[in-house]
């Protein structure tokens, strides 16, 4: 059985929804929460932040943050893989949603560098991850997922929305994190093989 992996990547940590079947038809295996961060050590959260509104300037507690949360996120992706390819599933890839892909150097506002230092972290620990388990990625921006996943599932993005919200209905909490998820999900899904 093959299935597709999709995460919504959030500030220390992930929603994660595994999609199996026919692009047609998918079916949500499993929906989950990844820990990209040290519960144990809160400041693994946002580990660009010194405090309330101040960049973090210590570059040795910085480096020391950034390897427990790449620690973190390659358990976390690790744990997810192998329970998908228990059984003999064949995992088709992985795709990855995140909020802005803009360059943190770009940004002159230390707070709002700091904001977007982490989503470049935990976006590049989360495709890292992917790799190290022979996983093909595939990242887009939440503001363009939709449109393109509708010209590529073939479905208008009304009806894609609908689905989506269906897909995960029964399922108990259902927010827009888990509905990005499902989203990259059914695209790797539905992605021709080559």
């Amino acid at each position: 059985m093959n299935v597709a992996i999709g995460v919504r990547v959030k500030s220390g940590w992930a929603a994660a929804v595994v999609l199996c079947g026919p692009p047609n038809a998918p079916q949500i295996l499993d929906s989950l929460t990844l820990a990209l961060s040290d519960a144990a050590v809160p400041a693994t959260r946002q580990p660009y932040h010194a405090g309330m509104g101040v960049a973090q300037t210590d570059t040795a507690r910085l480096r020391t943050l950034i390897g427990l949360v790449e620690r973190c996120a390659r358990r976390s992706v690790g744990q997810l893989v192998r329970a998908c390819r228990a059984g003999g599933r064949r995992i088709r890839g992985m795709g990855i949603v995140v909020g802005s892909d803009i360059d943190p150097a770009r940004i002159a506002n230390p707070h709002i560098r700091a904001h977007a230092s982490e989503g470049r972290l935990f976006r590049t620990v989360v495709e890292r991850a992917a790799k190290r388990h022979a996983l093909r990625s595939v990242t887009t921006v939440e503001r363009e997922i939709v449109p393109l996943a509708a010209v590529a599932l073939g479905k208008s993005e009304g009806v894609l929305k609908r689905a989506v919200t269906q897909l995960g209905a029964a399922r108990g909490p259902w927010r827009a994190e888990q509905k990005m998820a499902a989203l990259a999900a059914w695209l790797v899904l539905g992605r021709k093989r080559h």
